[in-house]
């Protein structure tokens, strides 16, 4: 295991430099902050281009120093230098360089999950998260969204970026072309005219969640169908996670009873 002493280090720098969109952009690389996602990013398979640990953090963790030495360049870094490369305010102990995940996307998309400005890192990792569990095919980020590849978002996401594919779409044309003709459009809202249970999810359809401030953008209001979460009295509305994870795992259970009812 090589050691890095100098934050003049080539492979240092580059890293911090990961912290800003363009730059991640441009080499195609991101950065996975603290130990838990590292190792989800291993056990799923993930590339790896190098990784820098603490000394207390090799010590304390052989076996995921010994699997990080297989799987790229190691490099052994004190804490001050660590802080350098990583966008937390608590400090990490290990801190990896992957490649940006670029799952490839379905041929014929039954259910896709549509973020029309959400810009909330923590909302938009929760519900990469969510959508990977609720088995949704495809997410779309659109114009107006936060960096998928930001730190936050990848630390709220747990590794998601790694089991759902996503792509960033900057163009409201690119979005329409990615989702599947003819399928609906549903977008979630207060004011919506269906409630979400009563949406056959089961058919290929497509989730669009607005921005948190400003709601959903002009050209998606004019396309899709808007539905609605009810609440008891008084709750004038959902942070978009939650709304969205809602309908998600409605869409999911219908689409569970859609398959036992083929079997």
């Amino acid at each position: 295991m090589k050691e890095i002493t100098s934050a003049s280090n080539p492979q240092i720098k580059l890293a911090a430099r990961l912290r800003r969109r363009r730059q991640r952009q441009a080499h195609g690389l991101c950065t996975l902050e603290g130990t838990r996602l590292v190792q989800d990013a291993l056990s799923i398979g993930a590339a790896f281009q190098t990784c820098f640990i603490t000394a207390a953090a090799a010590e304390a963790q052989p076996d995921l120093a010994a699997q990080l030495q297989r799987a790229c360049s190691l490099y052994l870094v004190p804490p001050e230098i660590l802080d350098k490369v990583s966008e937390t305010v608590s400090t990490q102990t290990v801190v990896a360089v992957v490649p940006m995940p670029e799952l490839p996307l379905p041929a014929a998309a039954a259910l896709s999950l549509v973020l029309d400005g959400v810009q909330d890192p923590g909302n938009a990792g929760t519900l990469l998260r969510t959508a990977a569990a609720a088995g949704v095919d495809q997410v779309l980020f659109g114009p107006g969204c936060v960096d998928p590849f930001n730190g936050k978002v990848l630390r709220a996401a747990m590794g998601a970026h790694f089991r759902v594919p996503l792509r960033v779409l900057a163009h409201w044309e690119a979005v329409w072309a990615a989702l599947p003709g003819g399928q609906p459009l549903y977008l979630a809202s207060a004011e919506g005219n269906i409630l979400y249970d009563e949406v056959d999810w089961g058919k290929p359809s497509a989730l669009v969640l607005g921005s948190e401030a400003h709601g959903a953008s002009s050209q998606m209001r004019e396309r899709a169908a808007t539905v609605a979460v009810p609440m008891a009295a008084a709750t004038e509305s959902l942070n978009v996670a939650a709304a969205g994870a809602a309908i998600l795992f409605e869409a999911a259970r219908q689409r569970r009873g859609a398959i036992r009812t083929v079997l």
